[in-house]
C-alpha cells in the first residue's frame, strides 16, 4: 500500500497548523489572550467550529459569556485551568470535556503557571445572538455584521400601536 503525498484541502497537516497559528485577546477583557488555529477553516469547513488554543499563564479566554443559539464545547489537552460555567468555578485538566449548551455562560482562564491549551469547538450559525452577563451587554451577529447593546436598554414588547 502506497501514500498518497498529494495535497489534500482538507487535512491539515501539524507543521501547517503551527504556522497558521495566530493570537486573539477579546476587546473587553484585558486579561484575555488566545494563541491557536482555526482546525475547521483551514480544513473549508463553514458549519462547524474548531480550533486548538492555548492560554498562556496568567491568561484568560475571551470575555464571560452565553450564546442563545450555538452550543459549544471544551477538550482539555494539557495543562490546568478555571472554567466558569454559569457563575460557578471548576479547575480542569487533561482529559476534561465541558460542553455549553445554549444559554449557559462560560468563560475559561489559566491561573496557574504552565499553558493551557485545548481544543474548543461548536456551531458556526448565521445568525447568533450572545449576552456577556457581567459587562451588561448583548452582541448581535447577523452574518459578517454585529452589533452591541446594553442588556439595561432592553425592554418587555407591549402592544404594537
Amino acid at each position: 500500500m502506497s501514500a498518497n503525498n498529494e495535497r489534500n484541502p482538507h487535512l491539515i497537516r501539524a507543521a501547517e497548523v503551527k504556522s497558521a497559528e495566530g493570537e486573539f485577546s477579546h476587546p473587553w477583557n484585558p486579561k484575555s489572550r488566545l494563541i491557536g488555529t482555526h482546525l475547521s477553516k483551514a480544513a473549508g469547513l463553514q458549519r462547524a467550529g474548531v480550533s486548538i488554543v492555548r492560554i498562556p499563564a496568567g491568561h484568560e479566554s475571551f470575555a464571560y459569556h452565553a450564546h442563545h443559539r450555538e452550543e459549544e464545547w471544551i477538550y482539555v489537552l494539557s495543562g490546568r485551568g478555571m472554567a466558569d460555567v454559569d457563575d460557578k468555578q471548576y479547575e480542569v485538566a487533561a482529559g476534561d470535556f465541558i460542553g455549553f449548551p445554549t444559554s449557559v455562560a462560560h468563560h475559561m482562564r489559566n491561573p496557574f503557571n504552565e499553558d493551557l491549551v485545548y481544543l474548543m469547538g461548536g456551531e458556526n450559525l448565521d445568525t447568533e445572538i450572545a449576552d456577556f452577563p457581567r459587562l451588561g451587554k448583548r452582541m448581535v451577529r447577523m452574518g459578517d455584521e454585529v452589533a452591541i447593546y446594553s442588556l439595561a436598554d432592553g425592554k418587555p414588547l407591549g402592544p404594537l400601536d
